[in-house]
């Protein structure tokens, strides 16, 4: 008998417990009135409502003047239909309403402030006009109203040194169209319209040597970090590899059905990505040739193709005026940028950074990876877009189909210096464009291949300071375009 009796105390004291709940719930949703003593679905179902009237209804018990009279004209169609209605649904609605009925106002005073209805009025005693006593006050609640935009809160831009023209080497015989610097910066490659790749010492500029095998323009040139191989592309459907210790060819990559205008090399995986005039960029395995991907989507011939290790791994520019993001492991397209009017013809990926850039006819775009994010816009260079370059140091180059240069702070978009190349005397006035681009391995050297076949290389002023030359900025009011 002890056994049961002590089996039987926790069970009371749970008892007590839930009493105890009921109590306390029945007065928190009652608010202290008496509730009668009811069948249990319908006792919940009256604190149900009650605690949803309080919450959701207590601030429109009463309409607004205006709605009143509204609705009492309204009422002798309402009753018209109400006779319609089915016996069931009248059942429903009167025990409803005799739910409904008696439940007290939690604020008689006047409006719950923490209301997130969307008109909320108090109660007048004269019919007047809802913003009769002025405009109603703005409450500070996230808000889906379409508001006009924020001014952009402009960044100080970087002091740069200007760049001053260093050297000028001549020795091809068509626009030099491709360049590449070797891993320990010792040499650079050059490819041209003259269907040959000149090797040239970068201290000296002296020519070492000239490499001959293509039938046409050469449009791409890479230098492989990890390997002793020069890749080159040209107009000719040609992609070569050059063995650098016999200087001949060794591998040829076929599958491209037009012109080779771009490659790049994955910075860590034996990969080649190829882009030219047949609409699709095709991802070479370096060592047996073989074509793993055809990365197809564009529209228009593909005019520049950027490798780096993190997704996105590839990126592509088109003359269709898009910049596409691939997936290199599924060779699939992970986010397609639409924001250029013109054909893009040249990117330009930040070597620190996680962030790119797009250059077309008179618009340079500023992104950020890996979901290709609009950053900013780079304005006041109105040309033809065909080369970019970006250092470490946080200058962006861009050369223009017309001769213009512009060098830009990569942070704030502001142009900090802009110059006309000279052409090289005795060419013509048409030549004096630029058609490629690269720093050099320490970003103090910025080498240009023009058309007018020479090879420009620049530097920063030695002698500049802020004091001598002093940033000329001055934040605008501009809104951020797309």
């Amino acid at each position: 008998m002890t056994s049961v009796e002590s089996a039987s105390a926790p069970v009371e004291h749970i008892k007590t417990l839930i009493q105890q709940n009921a109590k306390r719930s029945r007065s928190i949703f009652a608010e202290g009135q008496s509730v009668e003593p009811k069948p249990t679905t319908e006792v919940a179902d009256r604190l149900g409502l009650v605690s949803r009237i309080h919450s959701e209804y207590d601030h429109v018990r009463e309409l607004p003047p205006a709605l009143a009279a509204k609705q009492a004209a309204a009422a002798g169609s309402r009753k018209k239909k109400a006779k319609t209605q089915t016996e069931e649904g009248d059942a429903t609605e009167s025990r409803t309403a005799k739910l409904i009925e008696g439940v007290p106002s939690k604020n008689p005073g006047g409006a719950n402030t923490s209301s997130t209805a969307l008109t909320v009025r108090g109660r007048q005693a004269t019919d007047t006009p809802p913003n009769a006593n002025g405009p109603t006050p703005q409450r500070q609640l996230p808000s889906s109203s379409l508001v006009r935009k924020q001014t952009i809160v402009q960044v100080k831009p970087e002091w740069h040194a200007p760049w001053k023209l260093m050297r000028v080497i001549s020795g091809h015989l068509g626009w030099v169209r491709s360049l590449a610097v070797e891993p320990e910066n010792k040499w650079f490659a050059s490819g041209a319209g003259d269907r040959t790749i000149k090797i040239w010492d970068l201290a000296t500029g002296n020519l070492r040597l000239t490499l001959t095998g293509h039938i046409s323009t050469v449009r791409g040139l890479a230098v492989s970090p990890r390997h002793p191989y020069l890749f080159s592309c040209g107009e000719d459907k040609m992609v070569k590899c050059w063995d650098l210790e016999t200087n001949k060819v060794i591998r040829h990559y076929h599958g491209h059905l037009s012109g080779v205008y771009t490659l790049s090399l994955h910075p860590t995986l034996d990969v080649l990505v190829t882009g030219g005039r047949d609409g699709v960029a095709r991802v070479w395995d370096m060592r047996t040739r073989s074509n793993i991907h055809v990365l197809a989507g564009h529209k228009g011939t593909v005019s520049d193709v950027k490798c780096q290790e993190a997704d996105p791994q590839v990126i592509t520019s088109s003359l269709d005026s898009t910049v596409r993001l691939w997936d290199l492991a599924a060779g699939k397209t992970m986010g397609v940028l639409t924001h250029h009017k013109k054909g893009v013809r040249a990117l330009a990926i930040h070597p620190k950074e996680f962030t790119f850039a797009s250059g077309s006819t008179g618009s340079i775009k500023q992104w950020k990876c890996p979901e290709g994010a609009f950053m900013q816009n780079f304005e006041g260079q109105n040309s033809i877009i065909n080369t970019m370059s970006v250092n470490e140091d946080n200058v962006l180059f861009s050369g223009g189909d017309n001769g213009s240069m512009s060098f830009w702070d990569w942070k704030s978009g502001h142009r900090f210096q802009s110059l006309e190349t000279t052409a090289q005397p005795g060419s013509l006035d048409a030549e004096a464009g630029l058609m490629s681009s690269t720093y050099d391995r320490t970003g103090l050297r910025l080498i240009c291949g023009e058309a007018d076949k020479t090879i420009k290389v620049w530097k920063q002023d030695e002698e500049a300071t802020p004091e001598t030359h002093p940033l000329e900025w001055k934040p605008t009011l501009g809104r951020q375009k797309y």
